[in-house]
């Protein structure tokens, strides 16, 4: 029972991970209706930076300024690379951020070198005891830090004028300018909040372990949870991000215990599996919202 627990707390590690990601691809397709593959890059930059800058100052200290630089980057990549782009087909916008993915981590990887770059592990590699189950720091740390993140960042939309005029943006653009909303501030705004979720994901996820090129493939898990969690669906990110961990944990912990195929490297297919299932039963997600077309 104890090792089903430590498994479980393993797996709400990795999906506040997949959560946060998420959330950054939730936040930018509300504001623009574009799914937005720059949030590697994002993700990569923020680790990067940390990296640099623990060598002149402590760590938290570090991740603070390294989430508003990259929180910069996201809201100057909007300007000079999406702004211009208003009107176009949602295809083409996707398209460029594709290609800003590729041109960030390109100049990020030939910062990394081919070695692994340590940026230190402020909350140890080591386990801590809580009613006989032994946890690792590091997956309570993100967990913990997620929630706290994600309350701030229902909080802010909710309770804030700008959270306020973001929702009304995501709503109906030409109803946010006729009421004096800057459509374009939200723009702005909303590729800045989640360059920075990204960013911090990428230093839980790089604590420890070290910075390499290769570890933009964890951001694309985030995909399969927004299809699972919905494509417009704050909550839903969260959920489906933190499901979609604890399945990939019990999956990778038991499931060669239930049948040879699901043992070894399955639990990597399992997000992508979920999402098949969830696109052929409600294309929309399950707490995404139901959208209606006539032809």
């Amino acid at each position: 029972m104890n090792d089903f627990v430590a498994t479980v707390i393993r797996g709400l590690g990795s999906g506040s991970i997949y959560a946060l990601l998420a959330l950054g691809f939730v936040i930018v397709y509300k504001s623009m209706r574009v799914i937005s593959f720059a949030q590697p890059a994002f993700m990569m930059a923020g680790a990067l930076l940390v990296s640099y800058l623990v060598g002149s100052m402590s760590f938290f200290p570090a991740v603070v300024i390294a989430l508003l630089l990259t929180a910069l980057l996201g809201a100057g990549v909007e300007r000079v690379a999406l702004r211009p782009m208003i009107g176009k087909p949602v295809f083409v916008i996707a398209i460029i951020t594709l290609g800003v993915d590729i041109v960030l981590r390109t100049v990020v990887n030939s910062f990394i070198g081919l070695d692994i770059r340590q940026m230190g592990d402020p909350w140890g590699l080591g386990q801590i005891g809580v009613l006989g189950v032994k946890i690792d720091e590091r997956h309570l740390a993100t967990l913990v830090t997620t929630l706290i993140v994600v309350a701030a960042l229902f909080a802010f939309y909710r309770w804030s004028r700008t959270g306020l005029a973001m929702r009304a943006a995501s709503s109906d653009q030409e109803v946010a300018l006729a009421q004096g909303v800057s459509v374009g501030r939200v723009f702005s705004l909303s590729w800045a909040l989640a360059a920075a979720l990204a960013g911090l994901a990428g230093v839980f996820l790089s604590t420890g372990i070290g910075l390499e090129q290769n570890l933009w493939l964890t951001a694309l898990k985030a995909l399969p949870v927004i299809i699972l969690g919905g494509l417009d669906s704050l909550g839903g990110a969260v959920v489906a991000g933190l499901s979609i961990g604890v399945v990939e944990a019990l999956v990778g912990s038991y499931g060669g215990d239930l049948h040879p195929v699901f043992g070894g490297d399955f639990f990597l297919v399992v997000p992508y599996l979920l999402m098949l299932v969830v696109l052929l039963v409600r294309p929309y997600g399950l707490f995404g919202t139901r959208e209606v077309e006539r032809i």
